[in-house]
């Protein structure tokens, strides 16, 4: 097996450069079984901590949300998942009959597509937060799915004996974690030798516009410093091979995923530039002039930048990160 650095052998990284999404109204895109999960299930919001709470050094659970709680919000995660869905989980799917792990569920919106993709996977999803699971099990049964079993849990007390699982997927979790290698070893603990981690995280400083804005970038420097402030990091895409290699997982492969928007998809015109990106930074507004990283005008007009490369002639790149290993421990790996 390759694993990490002059100790395991090459890494493969396959670039996946300018992924395109087409036709995204929700119907089209999505498709009738995660319209119904969109517009039924994500009422609640993303949790700030996940899994951060409890690192093995004891760290307290953080109690903010760096993107706030507010019905706002809960129309960008909506816009976020119709837009996203396919980019990110068309090519993540388990055999039946195979145990997965979703550490960090949330409010359901990354389970309802993984379990579409693989039906007959049998898929336990956690999350710390009571409220989130109630959520994500109403988000499961408008679903219509019946291989998911929900619990609240926490990553780093694990209510399952080690070796449980064939593949363990966490997504959007990491950049919320005080200690993202002890979260991952956690994991790995879980894992049967042999089996898969699918890691899925985004990384604000991959976001390149026109026209270019220092405002602009300013008010995303805003919310990544108010992230590393809560104990995540949202720089944290570009680590995933690192970070995967640190906890012990061998056969790391990373497979960047461009979303590219110019006025010739409107559909991420307005599902990502305008309502998922932008909106996001937008959402730290108070957060950032309350903390003093920036004054309120220069903030404004970084906003109005970030809106400016959703005109006819704007555009707007942005990378996700998807990385896959494998838990080695059979050959004597870490």
């Amino acid at each position: 097996m390759h694993g990490c650095g002059d100790r395991h052998g090459d890494v493969t990284v396959d670039l996946k450069m300018a992924i395109e999404i087409r036709n995204l109204d929700v119907a089209g895109v999505v498709g009738t079984l995660r319209f119904l999960y969109i517009t039924l299930a994500i009422r609640g919001v993303l949790k700030h901590t996940l899994l951060a709470s409890r690192a093995l050094t004891g760290d307290p659970m953080p109690t903010s949300y760096v993107h706030g709680y507010d019905p706002r919000e809960n129309l960008r995660l909506q816009d976020q998942a119709s837009t996203l869905v396919d980019l990110l989980h068309s090519d993540t799917t388990y055999p039946p009959a195979s145990t997965v792990l979703e550490a960090g569920c949330g409010v359901g919106a990354q389970t309802v597509p993984l379990a579409s993709n693989s039906p007959g996977a049998l898929i336990t999803s956690i999350d710390i937060s009571e409220t989130s699971v109630a959520q994500a099990t109403s988000a499961v049964r408008a679903a219509g799915l019946t291989n998911v079993t929900l619990r609240q849990a926490d990553i780093f007390h694990l209510p399952f004996p080690p070796a449980s699982f064939d593949h363990v997927f966490v997504c959007f979790v990491l950049e919320h974690v005080a200690h993202p290698v002890e979260a991952l070893a956690a994991l790995k603990r879980m894992l049967k030798p042999g089996g898969t981690i699918t890691v899925i995280e985004g990384d604000h400083g991959s976001a390149f516009f026109h026209p270019d804005s220092e405002f602009a970038r300013q008010a995303i420097r805003c919310q990544v410093q108010l992230q590393a402030k809560a104990g995540g990091n949202a720089l944290i895409g570009r680590a995933l091979y690192p970070l995967l290699c640190q906890a012990g997982f061998v056969d790391v492969r990373v497979s960047p995923r461009m979303v590219y928007v110019d006025s010739s998809k409107p559909g991420l015109v307005d599902g990502f530039t305008r309502k998922t990106f932008t909106a996001m930074i937008e959402g730290v507004r108070k957060s950032s002039l309350k903390s003093g990283l920036i004054s309120e005008r220069d903030f404004d007009k970084g906003i109005a930048d970030l809106y400016r490369t959703a005109e006819a002639d704007g555009v707007f790149c942005y990378t996700f990160f998807k990385a896959r290993a494998v838990n080695a421990a059979d050959a004597g790996q870490p």
